[in-house]
């Protein structure tokens, strides 16, 4: 049951008539019950908390304190209102994805059977493929805050302080529930074996290794890396699931700027065939082609966008996409 503790911040709260607060405290209070195998009992709190949150309104994320001390230097929370019919995806991934969310929507019921819902997860693939919009998405769609881990403020020369440092990330994921975003993972999650890496790094890994292992909590961690390749073996049976994101189809890349341009656009916009000029573009150098196109038709007054111009945008990304590749 509820601590005395709890119980006195949600009178609190309900006497200051301040529903964010109540809220969050009751979803402890779940998450607390649910921790403990009463999987019912912390479902039946979360429906009555889902149907409090709609009759009054409460339709943002329950806001949490902002970390403080040393954890501001290494989180940064926001509360994203993504969704995941703002992406578009391959079949596949986005089945993983509503899998994810299915299974976190129905944890108690999970875990009242001994069993774990899929919370532990790497995102592999190229910059721009909609892995880090897929942190976001997890965290609009469960209605939780979205944290991301700044690994630069997590890594020091010495080896006690950066475990320290790590301990806490992982000490918050069970204190407040949300989506932890380790961005670039390979920064840390490289194969200990390699020649060129330092000592204190191939401590940090098995660090990370040992407390996501541990983590028992209701909160989602996730890693990103452009590089799987580098990525040390023994990461990989740590997570629950492996994601993969790839560079869009022409399909993929019609209905991104159809969804981005269409009601901006004349009739006879070809999308099919625009999507040809764009090929080899990620999802987000699409996307950002076409803010640009929208930008211009600003500026110049444009009541509709044409063919040409979002063409010439597509072909402008083409270019500085391959001029950053030669140089690289």
């Amino acid at each position: 049951m509820a601590s005395a503790e709890q119980l006195k911040a949600l009178l609190k709260s309900h006497l200051k008539g301040d529903d964010q607060r109540f809220f969050s405290v009751a979803m402890q209070v779940a998450a607390h019950e649910a921790k403990l195998g009463h999987g019912k009992l912390a479902e039946e709190l979360r429906a009555l908390i889902d149907e409090a949150k709609r009759r009054r309104g409460a339709v943002q994320p329950v806001p949490i304190s902002r970390p403080k001390g040393e954890l501001a230097g290494m989180l940064t929370v926001s509360y994203p209102k993504a969704r995941l019919s703002d992406m578009v995806l391959d079949t596949t991934l986005e089945q993983q994805l509503q899998r994810v969310i299915r299974e976190q929507r129905h944890a108690a019921r999970i875990l009242e059977h001994g069993l774990s819902p899929r919370r532990k997860l790497l995102l592999v693939g190229s910059p721009g493929t909609g892995k880090t919009l897929t942190a976001s998405v997890l965290a609009g769609e469960l209605g939780i805050p979205l944290f991301l881990v700044h690994l630069d403020g997590l890594i020091t020369k010495y080896m006690g302080e950066t475990a320290a440092k790590l301990r806490q990330v992982f000490d918050a994921t069970g204190q407040t529930r949300g989506v932890y975003f380790f961005d670039e993972f390979d920064a840390i999650g490289s194969q200990r074996g390699l020649t060129n890496d330092v000592g204190e790094i191939r401590r940090v890994l098995n660090s990370f290794l040992q407390m996501i292992e541990q983590d028992d909590s209701h909160s989602l961690i996730i890693a990103a890396t452009n590089h799987p390749d580098i990525l040390d073996h023994a990461l990989f049976r740590r997570f629950d699931d492996v994601l993969h994101y790839e560079l869009p189809d022409a399909a993929q890349i019609a209905a991104l700027l159809k969804a981005r341009l269409a009601s901006s656009a004349a009739k006879e916009v070809p999308w099919k065939r625009l999507a040809e000029a764009a090929a080899g573009l990620s999802h987000a150098e699409v996307t950002r082609a076409a803010e640009e196109v929208l930008k211009e038709g600003l500026i110049h007054g444009r009541e509709r966008v044409t063919e040409a111009q979002i063409r010439l945008m597509l072909l402008e990304r083409q270019d500085v996409v391959g001029r950053l590749k030669k140089n690289s």
